[in-house]
């Protein structure tokens, strides 16, 4: 056995590259089919999944199968070999099978103990099967990883060492405010796509208590099966399909959204989340007093004093700010604020929308972070202008502010950002209370489904694959998690055993092929000399010999067997092919025999 995986996982790479390296279902056909092609290797399978991207392979040679499968790995994950390659682990033999077993358990999951991972490996056990990529070796070690993992789950309480993915980010949306269920209780769920994730997704919701759940999918039949299957499922939850082009809409009648699709690019942009924030059932009314559009401005050419659109200029809460009125503000600013970047410099002010809009950082885009105040535990020394934002409103503490003040600020802000990212990160990427969430964002997309900067619209709460890693890094681990690792070692001893074991007995297959061989040999010889023996003598002769020749062979048999499959007991089968001098080709063609015949094949379906 010469396994060999290659991969990188949200153990070691940041959320950013694994998005990049995600392989589609074209890419893992091509990236096997290449693999193949590629000299080092003889069978190949890939699991893929939001987490991680491995490459198993047999390989004849470590080093020149380590360049190719990382060669491979960035040629169809479109990330470059430099850029990919710090982020890589490497795993060969007895350590690659403990990998793989660790995974199958759930114990080198974001959420340890998880049980999807099983549903992965299977399918990448058969999607080698499919492509006839996965030989002998790889299906003996998905097939036992599969029974491995389906072992941990039985025999310990794994289970209780972690969650579903999607059961512990309905808890980190929940927060501390209540259980997932009282949370939960006659919300609106919004389920974006029908794959397995998101099955699973809708249905945690409708057993934790949601009142309605809208799935919307690009394959209208799929989403409604779902749909059908939620309403029959017993739980009272009312479900319905809507098409992805009535996402937006949904979003405004809605109080969760989970999305897991196999989209490319964004499901969900910021504009979308912002503009349904304002416009949904419990954000205040757009109209103001005498039924005037508060974004709309006074007739003076002031700023107005209600919600302003995600569009709103540099002040605006949502990402994508544009420049439709620099001069505009958010709920609460007071008639002093109205000009509060109208007094400054144009052209900074026209740097600041570039920003928004570009989604890139500059030092005086701080006039626009002081919107929402940075943790105090991470905040620098006050303000050198004496800027802080007083009472959380950071507007009104630009009123009057010149060009250069403004450039300042923002500097100081900066300052305070990165104060901040050298704080732990917090499990939820928004800074909203649990009570004061309009609408609570679920993203188990990899790569992600919902523009990450929504956590900076008031009212919005984040929760997706980095936070996630973020919060369960921090978990207690269960005493069932040493349960499960004594499990995995046994396993992976045992496992090497029956692959030393195997490999030996083509060579003792071939020597028994030969012991026969020359026991006909030698009766026929007898025949020839004495020709006057009967039919019931010549039996009783040839019995008596072989038997001769078994004993002979049995103990040197059993105990070559005993020896092989001990680590570092794969070269008997050689030296057993050097004492009885058999043929190499002969030994060859045993072992193609043996892959060949179906029998000796373990049933896929066994492990289901």
């Amino acid at each position: 056995m010469s396994l060999l995986v290659v991969g990188l996982s949200h153990r070691s790479a940041p959320v950013s590259v694994l998005e990049r390296a995600s392989l589609s279902a074209d890419a893992k056909v091509k990236l096997l089919h290449d693999t193949l092609a590629a000299e080092p290797a003889a069978e190949a399978t890939v699991l893929a999944t939001c987490n991680r991207i491995e490459l198993y392979a047999d390989v004849d040679k470590f080093h020149a199968g380590v360049a190719e499968l990382s060669t491979l790995l960035a040629q169809h994950s479109g990330v470059a070999l430099e850029e990919l390659t710090p982020y890589l682990y490497v795993h060969y033999e007895d350590r690659a099978v403990h990998h793989l077993f660790s995974v199958a358990c759930g114990l080198d999951s974001m959420v340890v103990g998880e049980g999807q991972i099983l549903g992965q490996i299977k399918d990448a056990l058969a999607l080698g099967q499919e492509l006839h990529t996965a030989g002998r070796l790889i299906n003996d070690l998905f097939q036992q990883a599969l029974r491995v993992g389906k072992r941990a789950h039985s025999e310990t309480g794994i289970d209780r060492a972690g969650q579903s993915l999607v059961t512990f980010g309905l808890e980190q949306l929940a927060g501390h405010a209540a259980p997932v269920g009282e949370w939960a209780a006659g919300k609106r769920a919004l389920v974006i796509g029908a794959g397995s994730m998101s099955s699973l997704a809708a249905a945690t919701l409708a057993r934790v208590g949601v009142a309605e759940i809208v799935v919307a999918n690009r394959t209208a039949e799929r989403a409604e099966r779902l749909a059908e299957i939620l309403v029959a499922s017993g739980t009272g939850v009312a479900a319905r399909a809507v098409t992805m082009g009535a996402v937006t809409d949904e979003l405004t009648r809605v109080d969760v959204v989970v999305s897991c699709t196999g989209a490319t690019g964004l499901v969900l942009t910021g504009d979308d989340v912002a503009r349904a924030v304002e416009g949904g059932p419990e954000a205040p009314s757009p109209a103001g007093p005498e039924g005037r559009d508060p974004a709309a401005g006074t007739a003076d050419g002031s700023a107005g004093t209600g919600p302003a659109p995600a569009t709103a200029g540099a002040v605006a809460q949502g990402p994508g700010a544009g420049a439709a009125g620099a001069a505009t503000h958010g709920p609460g600013a007071g008639d002093g604020a109205r000009t509060a970047v109208a007094v400054a410099d144009a052209e900074v002010v026209a740097r600041l929308v570039a920003a928004a809009e570009a989604g890139r950082r500059l030092a005086d885009a701080g006039a626009a972070r002081t919107i929402v105040p940075a943790p105090a535990a991470a905040e620098p020394d006050g303000c050198p202008l004496g800027l802080d934002a007083p009472a959380g409103d950071g507007r009104s503490a630009l009123t009057g502010v010149d060009a250069t003040s403004l450039e300042l600020h923002g500097t100081w802000a900066d300052q305070g950002e990165a104060a901040a990212q050298r704080q732990p990160r917090r499990t939820v990427r928004s800074s909203v209370d649990a009570a004061a969430v309009r609408l609570a964002l679920l993203d188990l997309a990899m790569p992600r489904d919902i523009d990450a900067a929504v956590h900076r619209i008031p009212g919005v709460r984040l929760v997706d694959i980095e936070s996630l890693a973020e919060a369960s890094a921090d978990a207690p681990m269960a005493a069932d998690v040493d349960a499960v690792r004594t499990i995995v070692a046994d396993e992976v001893a045992a496992f090497g055993a029956a692959q030393r074991a195997a490999h030996i007995t083509p060579t003792v297959v071939a020597q028994r092929a030969m012991a026969a061989e020359v026991v006909a040999m030698e009766v026929a010889r007898l025949d020839g000399r004495v020709p006057d023996l009967d039919e019931r003598q010549r039996a009783e002769v040839t019995q008596t010999v072989r038997r001769v020749v078994d004993k002979l062979l049995h103990a040197p048999t059993v105990r070559v067997k005993q020896l092989a499959s001990e680590p570092g007991g794969a070269g008997y089968a050689e030296a057993l092919r050097e004492l009885f001098d058999l043929d190499p080709q002969t030994v060859e063609s045993v072992s193609r025999a043996d892959a060949a015949d179906p029998k000796n094949d373990d049933d896929p379906g066994r492990a289901s």
